[in-house]
């Protein structure tokens, strides 16, 4: 892989987190952006983040064009849709949890498949590609084919693939029909990343080395196995990790914290770090994420 570029495939939203007599801060985010961002925050210059997305052609869809350059971010391979707007959720708290609203109906980022031809250029001559099990339940079944066609070609053209598969049950048809697009996914992947209390409950598995063992069945290369502030599992072929949280800093806000923890544990590896070396960025990433409002920490408290 002689290029150094970051592909990352997704949705960004407009985010009103806060909420604290009912005033909300407005800002940009979405699961595969989170990761992007901190990706971009802790690799160096000779590393290229791309976003792949599609906006529409209104006010908040040219702020996040233009949110994402500022922060060096690429936005060459962003789709427009004229007719379509961001997604929008909103953060509140509440007896210390999170709860979420969203309104994402007509978000132009369901049509990011649609243009096949665009999207394998859009991966073209990546080191690394980048979804999530949210990237695929928003588009439609062709297009998810077209995605993960286009994600084949890019692995078999030495590109790493990297999937948080991200079960969100209420953006699909049934469980099984995600159960089944999500094991298809992963089985093309290098790197799996998942979160055992949401998977077991889906699939079965009593711990998080049945979660682990599962992907690895698959041909996983390189699975992460996050599970909140519990222990977070590192498994190949020939190796299992284990690794705790550091002791817990006042947590504000836990949006993004897997996100952050993905990109913490990526860029290590990108930078040639052991698993160990990952796992314990990725904590510390976390870690500093959850002691501040909503998905995005500036780069300067990460870097």
């Amino acid at each position: 892989m002689a290029s150094k570029r970051i592909v990352s495939i997704g949705e960004c939203m407009i985010e009103m987190s806060g909420g604290e007599d009912r005033t909300y801060r407005l800002g940009y985010a979405g699961d595969t952006l989170n990761t992007a961002w901190y990706l971009r925050a802790l690799l160096g210059k000779p590393w290229d983040v791309d976003y792949v997305t599609a906006l529409g052609k209104d006010r908040y869809s040219d702020d996040i064009r233009a949110f994402l350059k500022t922060n060096n971010i690429g936005t060459d391979h962003i789709g427009t849709v004229p007719e379509r707007r961001p997604g929008l959720y909103m953060i509140h708290q509440d007896k210390g949890d999170r709860h979420f609203t969203y309104w994402r109906d007509q978000s132009a980022a369901k049509l990011l498949a649609d243009d096949k031809a665009a999207l394998h250029k859009a991966v073209e001559g990546a080191s690394l590609v980048y979804f999530s099990g949210i990237t695929l339940a928003i588009l439609a079944p062709r297009a998810r084919g077209r995605l993960l066609g286009a994600i084949v070609k890019a692995r078999d053209s030495g590109a790493k693939i990297a999937f948080d598969t991200n079960l969100r049950p209420a953006l699909w048809s049934s469980p099984r029909v995600m159960t089944s697009v999500l094991t298809a996914a992963a089985s093309l992947c290098d790197i799996v990343l998942p979160t055992h209390t949401d998977e077991a409950p889906l699939f079965g598995d009593k711990s998080i080395e049945d979660t682990a063992e599962r992907y690895l069945e698959l041909g996983v290369e390189e699975v992460v196995v996050k599970d909140g502030a519990r222990d977070a599992l590192i498994a190949t072929a020939s190796e299992r990790i284990t690794l705790a949280p550091p002791p817990a800093a006042n947590v504000v806000d836990a949006t993004g914290a897997g996100d952050s923890f993905n990109g913490g544990y990526l860029s290590a590896r990108l930078e040639g770090k052991s698993i160990r070396e990952a796992a314990e960025n990725a904590h510390r990433i976390a870690g500093i994420v959850i002691g501040h409002k909503g998905a995005l920490v500036e780069p300067e408290f990460v870097g």
